[in-house]
């Protein structure tokens, strides 16, 4: 894995406007919340980024699945990592930018993020010197916490790198995970704003649980580097905040045990929720997988949406206009 993804453009000259596209995610992961994640293909969201004389960042517009979020840049993911990048490297021009979200916000598969990760991505390609990846790390956090309230990077992370990434506040690692294993995300059509989720985490947690929840982690994690789907399927489960999020979701024990009875190591709500993730050892197995927990939440008469996707998902890439369409 090439840890210093550099992002640079087919021509000699610098190009005064470029696109990327960054691609949903799962957050937390089970047992790493707020630092565990990996990328997951087929939705995502795409950033048109024009370099502009004037010494500011402007959102001009939002188009897709969400259209109503702010065009004030302070008050926009995207548009915040944007000023946070320009302050940073003292840069005298600035960026114009219009979205085009493919991600529903509220839905667990970082949507705000893929925005501002997007955006940084097309930006880079702009500047005479483009940063490695992990250098935008900081100005997508400071992009994501406008949306959710605090600077985690467990969406942001894959996004810049790709796979599964472990995303402290200062650094991101990207884990090994055995190229077969795949990834059922299922989306239902319901809104769970990612505020709403954290507030139900408000208050302690018992030593027994932490303890626990440590342990799990340090299981995937060994499991990961030994490609032993064992140790995984031993310790990928959240006793700490699947218990107080599982009632924001409808139907959560009957979408998740139908995840785990098609073969899953592990199941829990990806991200804030609502929607539901599984992991597999083969490909087969997660889209029987992704058919049964849309058949459940649909017992719920909630309509959804399902992506199968190798956990070694896509990072953020420029596109050109033939792969944008």
């Amino acid at each position: 894995m090439n840890a210093q993804l550099i992002d640079s453009m087919p021509t000699p000259q610098r190009a005064l406007s470029a696109q990327a596209m960054a691609y949903a995610s799962v957050g937390n992961v089970a047992v790493g919340f707020d630092i565990l994640g990996h990328c997951v293909a087929g939705a995502g969201d795409r950033a048109v980024v024009r370099r502009i004389d004037e010494p500011t960042v402007r959102i001009a517009a939002i188009h897709g699945r969400v259209t109503d979020l702010p065009l004030e840049a302070s008050g926009n993911t995207a548009g915040a990592a944007l000023l946070s990048l320009r302050r940073a490297l003292g840069l005298r021009h600035g960026f114009e930018v219009v979205l085009h979200k493919g991600i529903a916000l509220g839905s667990g598969m970082g949507g705000s993020a893929a925005s501002c990760v997007a955006a940084l991505v097309a930006a880079n390609a702009l500047l005479e010197r483009p940063l490695p990846r992990e250098a935008l790390y900081g100005f997508a956090l400071d992009g994501e916490a406008v949306a959710s309230g605090s600077r985690h990077g467990d969406n942001l992370g894959p996004m810049l790198l790709g796979g599964l990434v472990l995303a402290t506040r200062d650094r991101l690692l990207r884990l090994p995970v055995p190229e077969q294993w795949h990834c059922a995300l299922v989306h239902p059509h319901t809104v769970l704003e990612t505020r709403k989720a954290r507030e139900v985490l408000a208050g302690g947690f018992s030593l027994h649980d932490v303890v626990a929840q440590h342990a799990n982690l340090a299981l995937v994690l060994t499991g990961l580097h030994r490609s032993d789907a064992e140790l995984v399927r031993e310790g990928l489960k959240d006793v700490l905040v699947e218990p107080r999020r599982a009632p924001l979701v409808p139907g959560f024990a009957r979408v998740k045990q139908a995840a785990l009875d098609h073969h899953a190591l592990g199941a829990s709500i990806s991200g804030a929720g609502p929607s539901v993730f599984g992991w597999y050892e083969r490909r087969e197995d997660a889209e029987r997988a992704a058919a049964a927990m849309s058949a459940a939440f649909a017992e719920e008469g909630l309509a959804s949406d399902a992506l199968v996707s190798p956990i070694n998902g896509p990072a953020a890439a420029l596109v050109d206009e033939e792969d944008a369409a």
